[in-house]
């Protein structure tokens, strides 16, 4: 009809987006076995250390007061990968030389095994004790022992062949709290004497140390003491 407007042209409807609904993943608890368990494990784990560091720190030093001893017994540890002496293989024979020079005992038994790169470390010990001016004589080489308690169990042997009843047992500080209650199980009359280091360790160094001679002790305490125990 005249006079009318032109028809608009009409719009296109936007089509309408539907947004996706992620699912959201309900996270289930855990049994209760399972955290228990956990705590449990872990109340073992400290409860086995406390053990231990109490273990430690009232294990003896002595079961004597003699102040004069057949034998010295230097605990071994491993020599370096050339075979030559490590620091606190060196700090136990310096000591124990020491103690053979004020006349504590008349000789020394070096108890050590190959338990490092294949060197005796009771062979490693007696080269340096030859150095130091000890007579063979004096020294008895025990070339077998690759744990604490075969230490002390070989070297208890051959005081016994001998006729020997006592000795003083020198390591290494941290090691001897261990070796103490080890050397308490066999009818000798022993103290232990502590080797100071050659040079200060660092506060990490004597912590990993520290750490180490824990769990070892823990082992000793829940098995080796009865599995491992020296037999006549």
């Amino acid at each position: 009809m005249p006079g009318l407007p032109p028809p608009r042209p009409l719009r296109r409807q936007k089509p309408v987006r539907r947004h996706r609904t992620r699912a959201v993943a309900v996270r289930r608890p855990k049994p209760k076995w399972v955290r228990h368990a956990i705590l449990g494990s872990i109340a073992g784990a400290v409860g086995l250390l406390g053990w231990a560091a109490v273990a430690r720190h009232l294990a003896p030093v002595s079961n004597t007061t003699l102040g004069r001893f057949d034998a010295i017994i230097v605990l071994g540890y491993k020599a370096d990968s050339d075979g030559n002496p490590t620091p606190r293989m060196l700090s136990r024979m310096n000591e124990a030389v020491r103690e053979y020079e004020r006349g504590v005992a008349p000789r020394l038994i070096l108890t050590g095994g190959p338990t490092h790169d294949h060197f005796v470390e009771a062979k490693v010990m007696a080269r340096i004790a030859e150095a130091e001016g000890i007579p063979q004589s004096a020294i008895v080489i025990e070339p077998a022992a690759l744990s604490t308690i075969e230490n002390a169990c070989f070297s208890e042997r051959i005081l016994k062949t001998h006729g020997w009843v006592s000795a003083e047992i020198v390591s290494s500080a941290y090691h001897l709290p261990r070796a103490a209650m080890i050397f308490k199980q066999l009818p000798l009359k022993w103290r232990t004497h502590a080797a100071p280091p050659l040079e200060p360790e660092s506060s990490l160094s004597s912590s990993m140390t520290g750490i180490g001679e824990t769990l070892k002790t823990v082992r000793y305490l829940i098995y080796a003491d009865w599995a491992d125990r020296c037999e006549p």
